[in-house]
This record gives structure tokens, sequence and C-alpha cells, in this order.
């Protein structure tokens, strides 16, 4: 008896606003995995035709996730996934950068990055966190004041996962640059949404993700500017020029850059976005009182909203939400048993009345308009809800 058939598609009801979470495959990846994984399974390290038909295949997967973010292919290196590409390049930066002891970064860091650092406080590092404004917006001054002759390097994000904020990269950079610093940007949340290009930007390294931008989980990369060298974090083989070793993950690779070329072709969509994002956020305000909009509405991301429902949980609005079908995160996680705000919202000192109550709403180009005026007319119904029935 043959195995059912198992069906990954979600339901047609399912409004999905959570894609700075993860992102749906575009078909022309999840074909090109298929392809993959059946048709061209052999190992990139064979001599053999087969084999070599791989390493073909994963040539041009580099050579198109270069060309999205604007660096040469030898500069760019596959991983595991956003995370090990954030640890693979801050731990091996800092440890060749010895005797230099100190790593700046910011207070509203992804944990990969947050983690990270204190873990590599406890082994000895100086960490220095520079804070944000009300608004998500970095400290300019503080983060020039920090860098110094002991600085190894310096990493911060570029879009936060939560606000969508985007910190001038550049500038942060030419500030490290001016200092003889190294900096990594954690563009996870950037990548395949606005334009990138490292040269320009005057990045050393910077890290991303395949499943931000429609393509697999489990598999993203960093670029490393010619003439940086680290160690590996990951040894046990000469792959990716001995800085992760292992049998690459053709399928995740070649899916990661039909997902790159996509998203270089479809950057103009990103405008569409963001209007259907005002659109829905406007009309939220406008129908919730008592609503507000956490972050920079100048600077951030064309995707995402962070919306707080003061004296509401916002575990219980997406439960409510869930019931209905709209899919989005919260702006608080769980801890130790109980809902605390996000660390980025307390670093941005919002009220906790407010902080509790943050959703997150993030787009994709996928997103319809149907599916926004849906969400928005569900949205409203929820809140008034819970307020009916929850204390203030």
């Amino acid at each position: 008896m043959s195995s059912p058939a198992i069906r990954y598609n979600p339901p047609v009801e399912t409004i999905y606003l959570d894609n700075n979470a993860t992102t749906q495959p575009a078909p022309q990846v999840v074909a090109a995995m298929v392809a993959m994984l059946t048709e061209c399974y052999g190992n990139p390290s064979s001599v053999h035709r087969f084999g070599q038909r791989a390493r073909a295949a994963i040539d041009e997967a580099r050579a198109q996730t270069a060309a999205l973010i604007g660096c040469a292919d030898a500069e760019f290196c596959f991983t595991g996934g956003g995370s090990e590409a954030i640890n693979t390049v801050i731990r091996g930066l800092f440890s060749a950068r010895k005797p230099r002891v100190k790593i700046v970064t910011t207070t509203v860091e992804h944990s990969a990055t947050r983690e990270l650092c204190r873990q590599l406080a406890k082994e000895g590092a100086l960490v220095t966190e520079i804070g944000v404004d009300s608004l998500g917006r970095i400290d300019l001054e503080a983060w020039r004041n920090a860098l110094d002759d002991q600085t190894a390097l310096a990493t911060a994000m570029w879009a936060n996962n939560e606000t969508g904020v985007l910190f001038p990269a550049a500038e942060m950079a030419a500030m490290c640059k001016a200092r003889g610093v190294l900096f990594h940007c954690d563009a996870t949340q950037a990548a395949g949404k606005i334009p990138v290009n490292v040269k320009t930007l005057g990045f050393d390294a910077m890290s991303l993700a395949a499943h931000k931008f429609h393509g697999p989980k489990g598999v993203g990369g960093f670029y490393l500017r010619r003439g940086l060298h680290l160690p590996a974090l990951i040894i046990g083989g000469p792959q990716e020029r001995g800085r992760r070793g292992g049998t690459e993950n053709s399928p995740g690779i070649v899916g990661m850059g039909v997902a790159a070329k996509l998203a270089g072709d479809s950057m103009g969509q990103m405008e569409s976005v963001g209007q259907l994002r005002d659109r829905f956020e406007a009309d939220i305000l406008r129908l919730i009182p008592d609503t507000v909009v956490n972050g920079d509405k100048e600077h951030r991301l064309p995707n995402t909203t962070n919306i707080g429902f003061p004296h509401l949980e916002a575990e219980a609005i997406l439960l409510l939400l869930s019931e209905r079908g709209v899919c989005a995160s919260a702006g608080a996680a769980c801890a130790s048993g109980s809902l605390e705000p996000s660390h980025v919202l307390k670093a941005m000192r919002i009220a906790e009345p407010i902080a509790h109550g943050a959703v997150r709403f993030s787009l994709s180009r996928f997103t319809t308009e149907a599916e926004i005026v849906q969400a928005t007319e569900i949205l409203p119904g929820v809140i008034a809800r819970l307020r009916r029935v929850l204390p203030r």
C-alpha cells in the first residue's frame, strides 16, 4: 500500500503575515531543489561527470547569491543558515584580531549575535553594547566613541527583525574603517528586501539566510572581504575553500541561488509591498483606538510594521488571530513562565503596557491585496473582543 500523500501547502484561508520569521519558498526554488535531489544528487567533490554537475550547480548558485549582494563569487561562503554564518564570522574575526579584545555591538541584536557576544564575554572579550532611542535608532555618536584601538570588530544588524527599523549601516561601517576596526553586518532581514551592495556599503563581512527571501531553511552564508582570513567553524574537509568542512547541501545551496536571483529580479516589487504595509497600518490605526506603531516609520523595511495594542497580551492576540487564519508574531516572548517584553522593545524604552501587546506583521512579495483587506477586517474584532473580556 502506498503512503498517503502529505499536503505541505497551508489552508487556502491562511493569511500569512509572518514573513520576517520565514518566507514561503518560491515555486522555482522548490523545482530546482527537487531536481537536485532526484536528477543531480552526485557528491560535488567527486571527480566524475555526475559529481561535477553538482559542483557546477553550486558554482552557479554562488554567482547568483554574490550578484544579489554585490560581491565577487570567491568572497561568498555558504553555511547551514544565518546563525551559523554569524557565529563563523564573529568568532573567526575576533580570534584573528588578537591581541585586540573588544567587541562593539548594539542592544537590539538578534539572539544569534547577542548570545554569542555574551558567550565571548565569558571567554574574556570586552563587549560594549550601544543603545537606541525610543524609535529604535542607533546612537551614532556613542557608536563612534566606542571604537578604539582595543576593538577587534564591531557587529550590528542592518534591519531589525522585530520593528524593521534600518540602521545607517554604511555610516557605521565608515566609522569603523576610520578607526581600523572590522565591521560585520547582520543583513539577514535586509537581503532580498532592499538593495544591497557590500562594496559601496563598505562592509568587511555580512551574513544572510535564504529562508528570509523565499529560499529554503537550513542554508545561508556570509560575505568576507577579499584579503581577510578566518578559521573554519566546522573542520572536516576542504569544502567552501576550507571555511566550512563537510559535504555541501547541494539542494539547499541551489535553492538559495535561485531565490537570490528571483529576489534581485523582483526588487522593484518591494515598493508595492510597502504600499500594502502602509495601507494596512493606516487602516488599523484608524479602526482601532489607542494603537501605536513601534519604531521609526521613516527608516524601516518596506514589509514590516510592529503595532502595539496597550494593556493586552500579544500571546492572546496571536491565538485569536490564528483561529481566524491570520499568522503574525509577538513583540514579546515567553520567558520563565511569564510574558516579558522583548529585549528590542525594552531597549527602546517602550512603555510596558504597549510592549506587552506588541505584534509584528511582516509581508512579502507574495502577500496579496485581498489578504490585507481580510486581515484588516479581522483584527479590529479580535482586539475589541479582548478588550471586553480582559481587565486593563
